[in-house]
């Protein structure tokens, strides 16, 4: 786990302008030694300026001291350690501060101009230490000595800590650049997790909405047929004793046909395999493209039984009028155009939307005639249900069907799901009327 930059605020525990006590043990131990070094350096110098030894001391006692300063001003602490260097003071604190100075983030030519103004400032203050000491005598070599050694140490005393400050602080940077980068990716980690979760929670939602959907329009079309034939049979029980034994039978094959159709989807329910598919495919979050992924081996049987509960096809509609029929209603089925295939989910929206329609006039309109017109066109498919007024009594109205509220809100997703227009609402002569147009590509 990286740590964000409001954690890295929070976690500076140091004094004043130090951010841990460690840098700050560290800053009073090099002042501290600056101090003492400018204090003994102090003496020689108090002695060759005519002045009193203690204020030497104490002048290189503040002067050194300057260096505690090094990480809150570290342009003030180069330019006192150049302004002391005529006196021959303050190596130590002219090299950490020179450090400090190119380690720190400041425009490269203030950088420079510091560093090439200790550079010139100490290479004089050698030349003319050199010369002295060769007119006293104490140095013997030849006149070339004197531009080398005050070369050569100008360069040692200040290339070398420039240098290690620019890696430093170069590095230091790039750190930085690294930690932000690890933050960043690890709140857009987070941000993938919390859409990939939302989207698996969608596609939950939608696996159960579509779940209930087929269920809906399984259970809703059959059960409702055999209410209104067990209504019938009730009724003509004792006066037509045939006709109620055609009306036992065509409950029975309904509800064998219902127990077929939920033996088929809940088959499919229980492999699993589409509903996984589908949520997996939703809940893939968009840093895994480009990652191969294991695809499940195909299990053929799965397959077959997926196929077999999507749902019928638009042949079947004879069959489904038919059934209606049978039940007492008086269907009318007229449709236009050449009859074509169409693709899997239009074919089976379009039989949904119809058997729907056929269910509610079971539900709610009892013994109502009611017409069917289907239109091919060449880039959709229209349907309509329309149902006239019901009688005021018939055998049928007695089954007392119960209604969800559900049928026309799963038509409305069905037909929308897949681009199309759906409209329901009643008619000016009392009936009520069912719409839909959904588009054949």
């Amino acid at each position: 786990m990286t740590t964000t930059g409001e954690e890295r605020t929070t976690a500076l525990t140091g004094p004043w302008w130090w951010a841990r006590w460690r840098s700050a043990v560290l800053d009073g131990s090099l002042a501290l030694v600056s101090a003492l070094e400018c204090a003994a350096e102090g003496i020689p110098f108090a002695r060759d300026a005519g002045i009193p030894v203690s204020v030497g001391i104490v002048f290189g006692l503040l002067a050194g001291s300057v260096l505690l300063l090094r990480r809150k001003w570290p342009i003030a602490v180069v330019l006192v350690a150049i302004a002391i260097t005529p006196a021959q003071m303050g190596f130590l604190m002219g090299i950490v501060g020179l450090y400090t100075l190119a380690a720190a983030e400041l425009p490269r030519r203030i950088i420079a101009a510091l560093a090439g103004m200790t550079l010139v400032g100490t290479m004089i203050v050698t030349f003319v230490r050199v010369r002295q000491d060769m007119a006293r005598g104490d140095l013997t070599l030849g006149d070339w000595f004197v531009p080398f050694a005050s070369i050569t140490t100008s360069l040692g005393l200040t290339a070398p800590p420039v240098l290690l400050g620019l890696y430093v602080g170069a590095r230091r940077r790039l750190m930085e650049s690294l930690r932000e980068r690890a933050d960043s990716l690890e709140r857009e980690l987070q941000l993938l997790a919390e859409r990939a979760e939302e989207r698996a929670e969608w596609a939950r939602n939608e696996e159960r909405t579509r779940i209930a959907r087929e269920m809906h329009d399984v259970v809703a079309h059959r059960v409702s047929l055999m209410v209104v034939h067990a209504a019938a049979l009730q009724a003509v029980a004792r006066k037509d004793p045939e006709k109620a034994v055609r009306n036992a039978v065509l409950v029975g094959d309904m509800g064998r046909q219902a127990l077929t159709e939920l033996r088929e989807m809940l088959g499919v329910l229980r492999s699993g395999n589409g509903a996984q598919r589908r949520a997996a495919s939703a809940s893939v979050p968009p840093a895994s493209v480009g990652v191969p992924v294991a695809e499940p081996e195909a299990d053929p049987r799965s397959d077959e039984d997926e196929a077999a509960a999507e749902g019928p096809y638009l042949a079947e509609l004879d069959v489904l009028i038919g059934q209606s029929a049978a039940a007492g209603m008086v269907v009318d089925l007229s449709v236009e155009g050449d009859a074509r295939s169409y693709a899997r989910a239009v074919e089976q929206t379009a039989y949904r939307v119809v058997q729907e329609a056929l269910t509610n006039v079971h539900k709610h309109a009892a013994g109502a005639k009611t017409h069917v017109r289907l239109a091919h066109r060449v880039s959709e498919i229209a349907m309509q249900v329309e149902n006239e007024p019901p009688p005021e009594l018939s055998s049928a109205s007695a089954a007392r069907l119960p209604s969800g509220g559900n049928g026309l809100l799963g038509m409305r997703e069905r037909v929308m799901a897949l681009g199309g227009v759906f409209v329901s609402g009643p008619t000016d002569a009392g009936g009520f009327r069912v719409s839909a147009v959904i588009p054949a590509v």
